[in-house]
């Protein structure tokens, strides 16, 4: 009697279910990402797109909420990352005075929002969507102040625009998928 499975079929069959979720997890994140950036002018469609493939984890992601949580996650990451950013840029001892004390607030800023995000994703976990969203909110409006310290004098050129930008992205991602879910 012969196998009803060859040595062959397993591995194929393995392939076949991993790409099949692949395909599901990118379609989803083009939805959301389409949904997202229809509703909020200031997303940008691509940044999305890319922004969530990139974490290794939405590859496998088969629903909405999945897709939010690594969404919260990444803005976390790139708030730490930017808070580390700044501590270094407010080491340099030749930096302008203006700019020092931007910086030394844009660090007390991101400092905050990295526990926020640590309460925005218990909070989402919970289902407890309000709570997240102003949380999220906060982090969103920690970046445009960061940004606009520097405007206020004439001239300078604010050294974390890109950085604000992204965090400004990401937490529009995460506060259009929470405001799908709730």
């Amino acid at each position: 009697m012969r196998p009803l499975f060859s040595s062959y079929s397993l591995p194929l069959l393995l392939l076949f279910i991993s790409t099949f979720h692949a395909i599901n997890a990118n379609k989803l994140i083009h939805e959301t990402c389409k949904k997202c950036s229809q509703t909020d002018p200031n997303l940008s469609y691509n940044f999305c797109v890319d922004s969530l493939q990139a974490d290794p984890k939405s590859q496998s992601v088969d629903d909405l909420r999945e897709l939010g949580k690594i969404s919260i996650k990444l803005i976390k990451q790139n708030v730490t990352n930017t808070r580390n950013h700044i501590k270094k840029l407010l080491e340099n001892k030749n930096s302008d005075s203006f700019i020092k004390s931007c910086l030394s607030d844009c660090f007390d800023l991101y400092s905050d929002a990295v526990p926020t995000l640590s309460q925005a994703l218990k909070d989402y976990k919970a289902k407890r969507y309000d709570d997240a969203n102003i949380e999220v909110s906060s982090v969103l409006d920690a970046s445009t102040t960061c940004e606009d310290g520097f405007e206020e004098e004439k001239g300078v050129v604010s050294p974390l625009t890109k950085r604000n930008n992204n965090t400004f992205q990401l937490s529009a991602i995460a506060l259009s998928i929470v405001n799908m879910l709730s």
